[in-house]
This record gives structure tokens, sequence and C-alpha cells, in this order.
């Protein structure tokens, strides 16, 4: 478990595979929204698509905002309320 981001808004966890290996093939990212209390964790094909266009925009050294912005986009997808953070 590697936390990746943190911002007043946001964080993103990463979750190496059981191998230690970081090609995702058992891995994944949870995504929380600090303010919503919610979350939701991509996992298979969802975190491989997450961890490229996460690449694409750390290239464009994003603002913190444009992070947060990013991120934002999972929001209707974060059923799950947050209970042990």
């Amino acid at each position: 478990m590697l936390m990746i981001y943190d911002s007043p808004n946001y964080y993103v966890v990463e979750f190496a595979a059981d191998n230690g290996n970081h090609s995702l093939s058992a891995g994944g990212y949870e995504i929380v929204d600090k303010t919503a209390g919610r979350e939701i964790f991509l996992d298979g094909t969802l975190a491989r698509q997450f961890r490229e266009e996460v690449q694409k925009l750390i290239a464009s050294e994003p603002s913190e905002d444009e992070v947060d912005e990013f991120l934002g986009q999972f929001d209707t997808f974060m059923t799950n309320p947050v209970v042990l953070h």
C-alpha cells in the first residue's frame, strides 16, 4: 500500500499485486473523497486505465486543483462510505 496523492479533498492509495509486482494484475487504486466521506476501489482494466491517465496528467505538471478536478470525475461512482480511515 502506497499513498500516491493527498490533498485537502482527495487521497489516492495504490495497492500493489500480492507478488510485489506493480503490474496491477491483482492490485488497484483506492480513491477517497475526504469531504463526502466516500470511496471507490479500481482494479483490473480500470486500474490500468487510471494509471495511464494519471501518468499523462503528471507529465503536464498539474496544479493540485487540476489533479482534484481529474479525481472529481469519479465522484458519481463513489458509493462506498469511508468507515475505517
